[in-house]
């Protein structure tokens, strides 16, 4: 006869106050064999062969239920093939299943070409893997606790980016947003019974900037008057990077870029169509320096892989003599910022940009905001400047 259970702490070792491991008792013909679970809990947490009173709770249940069906999975086989039942090798083949070692991670790797999404947004989700995979403590399922992914944000917000300096909250938020994607889909999948953020909503957030980095319009005129090798990666990088700055392009529709999408409307290259990473409708027409550098290429533009195009925008914005770091996003913000101090609509902005809404919008006008109130600050120092001086 063949029994299964959850026990807690069969050799009672677990002192007062002290955590001990929830474990799968097998029984075979009255003689009990355990199976590590690798849940460890306090005495007062377990009740009835379930962890209760816990916030993740319902995650261990879902491990140790897991484990639970391994190991009589086992048992079923052995008994099936007519083969002895080896509590040993039960416990190998258990865990050397989908719960051994590093078992999320592989289970998350073997997903992503699952996915279906586009390549510029697979690359966050094989950037989150090999986080992952440096930080070492989140690699099974039974790792997926409220109190792991709260030590999980701190250690990704100790992270450095190129410049030396802690990486954004939104870059951060972006590593928890695809994190919980994948832990949703496990969870549709029967492969985990819960997923922890779902105790975690607004905890983990954007934290988006009010205002945005953007270049001035000498700036922009000192990076298109670069005098760079002619056909060198650097010149294509500058001249994607122009025609960024006047067509509000991301990056992933830049390299999307096909001008038989566009038709020409009243002399201008004119189109209506979607952004591929949020499907948000947005309208676009090619301004006289955007078509100066389709000319260049005779109508296609170079392509460049996102990291050599940003490794190279910062060497441009060094020769160029700009003091922040440029980036391709940076030419989105820009050309929304200057088309509003040309005296254009929020409303028409948000539309040529491709925003959800105009409230994203607004941080380009807080920009501007901010930058007169500074220009105000400057004038005013020189009139004190100038009244001292006279008295």
């Amino acid at each position: 006869m063949i029994t299964t259970s959850v026990v807690f702490d069969h050799r009672s070792r677990a002192k007062k106050g002290e955590e001990g491991p929830v474990e799968i008792r097998v029984t075979v013909d009255r003689k009990p064999y355990y199976v590590q679970t690798g849940v460890k809990i306090l005495r007062q947490e377990f009740a009835g062969g379930s962890v209760v009173d816990r916030a993740d709770a319902d995650v261990l249940n879902s491990r140790i239920r897991i484990i639970k069906e391994l190991a009589m999975a086992a048992i079923n086989e052995c008994l099936a093939n007519g083969t002895p039942i080896d509590i040993p090798t039960i416990r190998k083949r258990v865990w050397g299943s989908s719960m051994g070692d590093h078992s999320m991670l592989n289970w998350i790797e073997d997903q992503l070409p699952l996915l279906g999404l586009k390549e510029g947004t697979l690359k966050h989700y094989r950037t989150l893997l090999l986080r992952l995979r440096e930080y070492e403590l989140l690699t099974n399922w039974h790792d997926l606790t409220t109190e792991n992914l709260y030590k999980w944000n701190a250690w990704l917000h100790s992270l450095k980016g190129w410049d030396g300096k802690p990486i954004s909250d939104a870059a951060v938020y972006n590593y928890h947003k695809c994190l919980k994607a994948l832990i949703s889909r496990a969870c549709r999948m029967g492969v985990i019974g819960t997923n922890p953020y779902e105790r975690l909503r607004g905890e983990f957030k954007r934290g988006d900037k009010e205002t945005v980095d953007y270049l001035t319009e000498d700036e922009m005129q000192r990076i298109q008057q670069l005098d760079l090798d002619p056909g060198s990666t650097l010149e294509k990088a500058r001249d994607l990077f122009v025609f960024q700055m006047y067509t509000g392009l991301s990056y992933t529709d830049l390299m999307a870029f096909d001008i038989k999408n566009y038709r020409l409307e009243d002399g201008m290259w004119t189109t209506v169509a979607e952004r591929i990473k949020t499907g948000v409708s947005y309208i676009s027409r090619l301004l006289p320096p955007a078509v100066q550098v389709l000319e260049k290429y005779d109508y296609k533009l170079p392509h460049l892989d996102n990291s050599d195009y940003n490794r190279n925008l910062k060497g441009i914005g060094v020769a160029a003599g700009i003091s922040v770091p440029l980036h391709s996003h940076m030419a989105r913000h820009t050309f929304a910022t200057w088309m509003l101090s040309q005296g254009i609509s929020l409303d028409s902005v948000s539309v040529m940009v491709g925003h959800t809404n105009t409230v994203q919008t607004r941080r380009y006008a807080k920009t501007l905001a901010k930058t007169v109130r500074d220009d105000f600050d400057k004038v005013a120092e020189k009139l004190k400047t100038a009244i001292s001086s006279q008295t």
